[in-house]
This record gives structure tokens, C-alpha cells and sequence, in this order.
């Protein structure tokens, strides 16, 4: 039984990041090239319920047109792999577990507010984009004078929060193994093995606290333990947050997954979301230097609380 639960998680997984990845690609839909008034033009092609639409692009280009290419391929082959996934689950009984309203209503929220979460959390993670920028990332997935590296990081907060708005993650408690494949996500890119917990030392800049090295067993029990232990859902999700940056579980993006982790609670219990507001980020990272030494004295539960809960 406790096999089949497992395999079960995995698949219900694998489904939710082949959404968030069928999400990220700006064009979903076969090309075709219209000829009109003397000039080329290109559109994608796409059957929604029974019916075949026709969504235009912009001017025909060889670059563009085998960029469609590939975004059309790159669909084919992930919807049939989700097509692989579902079947599995039916194999295995798997039945969708029935989420409230309130839940419901706090996905949408969460989806709402998508961009600017993402903006705040790149300018968190020092990404120089403008909210302009950020947004085309986001829809288009490229921007002129952006980095590479800043571009992946943007997409890759993308296809994490696409992953836990997803409603079968949702329905799935939260737990250390949420938080791995978080992780895998924000990293991806840049580590092979992003979402695996860290064995190596590390240091933090600015501080002098050296976070010790984590062990597997301990991480899950203390996630396990903080979720246990109840009390307001804004208090859960900050202490989850801010346990998992303390900690350092993985070897890069520990903010960006514990940020996304916490959200993960919040939304299961419909309470909003946690998210750094852009304008208090120097404020927010002279307070978390402070709880890393132990010398906080509260204040850092209180502006949490105070200037990063949104309430739906």
C-alpha cells in the first residue's frame, strides 16, 4: 500500500510539472504562414473543444517560424507523456480529491497575482529586470537586455509557482518532498540535481552564522513538526519559510523554494499568500541576517505577518 501511495505522489507530480511546462511555452498550436496584401504572416493553429482556432503571431521570419516548430513539437511530445501519467493513475485507482471553494478561490488569487509574486521574488534574489520585463519573460519567455542566467531564474519561479498552484499538488500535504521538488524546479538550469539536499558546507554573506550541514531524516521531521504543531496558517508558513533559509537545504535557491513552499501551505488551507514585497526587501534581509544570529527577538515573525501576508 504504502508503495502504491508513493508511486502515486510521483505521478500526481509528474502530471503537475508537465502542466506548469505545457503553461511555459509562449505558443501552443500548430504554424501555418497566411499570405496576405503582398506580405507573409504567421499564426498558430489550435483545436479547443472541437473547434479549430487561428491566433496570430507576428511577421513571418525563418527564426520565428522554426521557434512555433519547435514550441509545436516540444507540446506533442509533453502532452503525450500526460497522456502516459493519466493513464498510470487510472491504473493505480487514483481518484481527484474534491478541493473547497475557498481553496478553489485561493489558487485563482494566487494566479492573479502571479507576475508581481515573481517580480518581487527576482528583485529578492538580486535578478535586474524591470516589472516590464519580468512580464514579458513571463508571457513570452524572452526579452532583449536580459541575461540568460536572469531569464532562466525568472521561467524558472514560473514553472514553480505553476507547480504548486497545480490542484493536485495542492491536494497533497506539505511536505519534504514538496519542498525537494521545488527546489528541483527553481534550479533547474543551473544544478543537475537541484532539488537534492545539500552536502556540501556552506557560508552566507553578510553574516557570520554557518549553516550545519543538513541530514535528510531531520529535515523531514522538522518540516513534519512545524506542520504538526498547528497555529494561525501564517504563522506555519512563515516558520516553514523561514526554517528552510536557515537551514539552507539545497545547495542554491533556498529562498526562492522556501518562499514557494510556504505559499504551498497557505494555499492548502486558503489563507492567501506570503510573498516579499519589493519595497521591503532591505528591510526584509537586515531582519533575516539578524534571525540567522538568533538576535531577531520576534521581528521577523511580525514583518512577515505585518508586510508580506496577502490576504485574499
Amino acid at each position: 500500500m504504502n508503495n502504491k501511495y508513493l508511486e502515486i505522489q510521483e505521478m500526481l507530480q509528474q502530471r503537475a510539472d508537465l502542466h506548469a511546462r505545457l503553461k511555459l511555452l509562449p505558443y501552443d498550436g500548430s504554424p501555418e504562414i497566411k499570405e496576405r496584401g503582398g506580405g507573409k504572416y504567421l499564426y498558430v493553429r489550435k483545436r479547443v473543444a472541437s473547434k479549430l482556432t487561428s491566433k496570430y503571431v507576428d511577421v513571418y521570419s525563418e527564426e520565428l517560424y522554426d521557434a512555433l516548430l519547435r514550441y509545436a513539437k516540444e507540446s506533442r511530445a509533453l502532452r503525450k507523456e500526460l497522456r502516459h501519467v493519466e493513464k498510470r493513475l487510472s491504473q493505480l485507482g487514483y481518484v481527484v480529491e474534491d478541493l473547497s471553494e475557498r481553496v478553489l478561490l485561493n489558487i485563482d488569487f494566487a494566479r492573479a497575482n502571479l507576475k508581481a509574486n515573481i517580480y518581487d521574488q527576482a528583485v529578492l534574489e538580486g535578478v535586474a529586470t524591470s516589472f516590464p520585463q519580468t512580464e514579458d519573460i513571463i508571457e513570452n519567455g524572452r526579452v532583449s537586455g536580459v541575461s540568460a542566467n536572469d531569464v532562466q531564474k525568472i521561467l524558472n519561479l514560473k514553472h514553480a509557482w505553476e507547480f504548486v498552484m497545480d490542484r493536485d499538488v495542492i491536494a497533497t500535504k506539505t511536505d519534504y518532498y514538496i519542498l525537494c521538488h521545488i527546489a528541483k524546479l527553481v534550479n533547474e538550469g543551473f544544478y543537475n540535481e537541484g532539488g537534492r539536499i545539500r552536502g556540501v558546507p556552506v557560508t552566507i554573506g553578510g553574516t557570520s552564522y554557518v549553516p550545519p550541514m543538513p541530514m535528510e531524516i531531520e529535515v523531514k521531521e522538522r518540516i513534519a513538526g512545524i506542520v504538526a504543531a498547528g497555529g494561525p496558517p501564517v504563522e506555519v508558513a512563515a516558520r516553514l519559510c523561514l526554517y528552510c533559509m536557515k537551514t539552507q537545504v539545497f545547495n542554491d535557491g533556498n529562498k526562492r523554494a522556501a518562499v514557494i513552499f510556504a505559499n504551498h501551505y497557505l494555499i492548502r488551507r486558503a489563507a492567501g499568500l506570503l510573498v516579499i514585497p519589493e519595497k521591503d526587501v532591505p528591510e526584509f534581509k537586515r531582519l533575516l541576517v539578524a534571525y540567522y544570529e538568533d538576535r531577531d527577538g520576534g521581528e521577523m515573525m511580525a514583518f512577515l505577518k505585518e508586510k508580506c501576508w496577502r490576504r485574499m
